[in-house]
């Protein structure tokens, strides 16, 4: 029915995966999936992704998690200029890299965000909701997705960073940190010291 309904041009079947639909539909990641006109699977079973995995393709369209490096659909125009900025800002990131010590693979310029201002997206074989899985289980060994976290360029949060970048490096330490746990609590994922979160986000408020 899915393939059935795809526009021309589509190349992917897009799914999400979360607990609930409702947690699924507030999902940054899908905003320029559904942007472009296209429909997302709904996974909300354990089983769902690995067994989407094993299948691969349906009707020789390759099934993609909206929350995977590299959706395919970002038109040359938004590429060019992500990547310009990207480039322009790699100190920030790399800034930013260090400041997460070894949390995520990247911080960069999203390409998927329209309106959120943050998200955490997966690259490799564990999406981030794999890893949630698998961890729930005996023995389970902390096994970790390749995360990048991604910084919506048109959101004024990204000309804050910049800002702070320049004159304010404790400052930026503090915003990298909150939007990384940020971006932690919508994927679903415990904060890993929920007590400095709130103590940085009491530092916001005096």
């Amino acid at each position: 029915e899915y393939v059935s309904r795809m526009p021309e041009g589509q190349k992917y079947i897009y799914y999400a995966t979360g607990d609930s639909i409702e947690r699924i539909e507030k999902m940054p990641q899908t905003e320029l999936v559904l942007d472009k006109g296209y429909e997302v699977l709904y996974f909300t079973e354990d089983i769902d992704e690995f067994a989407i995995r094993m299948l691969m393709n349906y009707d020789g369209k390759e099934f993609k998690n909206v929350s995977s490096g590299d959706l395919g659909i970002e038109d040359e125009e938004t590429k060019e200029k992500t990547e310009s900025e990207q480039s322009e800002n790699k100190e920030l990131f790399d800034y930013m890299k260090n400041v997460l010590a070894g949390k995520v693979k990247a911080v960069k310029l999203s390409k998927r965000l329209k309106t959120h201002p943050v998200c955490l997206s997966s690259e490799g074989e564990i999406s981030i909701e794999m890893e949630k899985i698998l961890n729930s289980m005996p023995d389970s060994g902390n096994i970790q997705a390749e995360k990048i976290l991604e910084i919506n360029p048109n959101h004024e949060i990204f000309a804050t960073l910049k800002k702070a970048f320049a004159s304010d490096k404790e400052k930026l330490s503090l915003y990298t940190k909150l939007l990384y746990n940020q971006a932690r609590l919508i994927e679903g994922l415990p904060l890993e010291d929920p007590v400095e979160f709130t103590n940085d986000m009491c530092k916001i408020m005096v």
